[in-house]
């Protein structure tokens, strides 16, 4: 990483809140050190701040994503949430994956409950219902409470998933390609919705995404990774007024903004 991208993520970082996340010289290399995934990566993200990564894939992004939540640890360098390491899975935590990972013989709101019931037994769960409901509400999905996954469409089924890592009350999300399996029409209502209710929660999210159009709807700043071993080449902060609505992607701006990143993409997948 160059200096000019290090002082251009540092300046990124210090427009925003107090530090939450703070990544230094983490790498990872896969069988005995022979695949390197991740060339050093320093991130600092900072409280309420909505981050995005996107590069080529296989560049390691979604591998970056396991280390910050505490899944895989790094071959080096160390990852700190509020100022302690992360060594394993955080109650701070809320990690969502591509798929939505529902449990078909439990009802919609069941399945928002599990990760209580899991963690402090199914009289907690029971005391949390109210709350599971009123995140329900939240997204829009009053009235399906009580009804399975198989009844659910796929963007009924994410926003199911969005509960179920709510409920938990983590202070950072961790956001892998959640909405990639859907439609256009539904991912944009869906990236609409994830912005309120981090908005709502001032929660801080990192999200992993191939969809440029995407990142620079969502972030502050949205952090271009080179081809593998990956390392960050550029933060390009957003300048965008919020809360950001689908109008603003016809805009001069926010196409500009896609046009520099793809450039940048471009350029990186040129000197690979």
């Amino acid at each position: 990483m160059t200096q000019a991208v290090q002082t251009a993520i540092q300046a990124s970082a210090e427009r925003l809140g107090p530090p939450v996340y703070q990544l230094r010289n983490v790498t990872r290399s896969f069988a005995a050190g022979r695949i390197k995934a991740l060339d050093p990566v320093d991130l600092d993200l900072r409280e309420g701040s909505f981050s995005a990564v996107i590069g080529p894939s296989g560049c390691g992004k979604s591998t970056l994503l396991k280390i910050m939540a505490g899944v895989t640890p790094p071959t080096t360098g160390s990852v700190m949430l509020y100022g302690s390491p992360v060594v394993g899975p955080r109650t701070e935590i809320g990690m969502m994956y591509q798929q939505a990972t529902l449990f078909p013989w439990l009802t919609t709101i069941e399945n928002v409950l599990l990760p209580i019931k899991i963690r402090e037994g199914a009289a907690a769960a029971t005391a949390k219902r109210e709350q599971a409901q009123a995140l329900l509400d939240l997204v829009g999905l009053t009235g399906f409470e009580n009804v399975y996954p198989k009844q659910l469409s796929g963007g009924m089924a994410q926003r199911t998933s969005i509960c179920r890592m709510l409920i938990t009350e983590p202070q950072v999300l961790l956001l892998d390609e959640p909405f990639s399996a859907l439609d256009e029409l539904v991912r944009d209502f869906m990236n609409i919705e994830l912005q309120r209710i981090c908005m709502s929660r001032n929660a801080t999210a990192l999200l992993i995404t191939h969809s440029i159009p995407e990142a620079v709807l969502l972030s502050d700043t949205v952090y271009v990774m080179s081809p593998r071993p990956g390392h960050f080449v550029e933060a390009v902060d957003i300048d965008l007024p919020r809360p950001r609505t689908l109008d603003m992607m016809t805009s001069p701006e926010f196409g500009e903004y896609v046009r520099h990143i793809r450039n940048r993409l471009d350029l990186e997948a040129a000197s690979a």
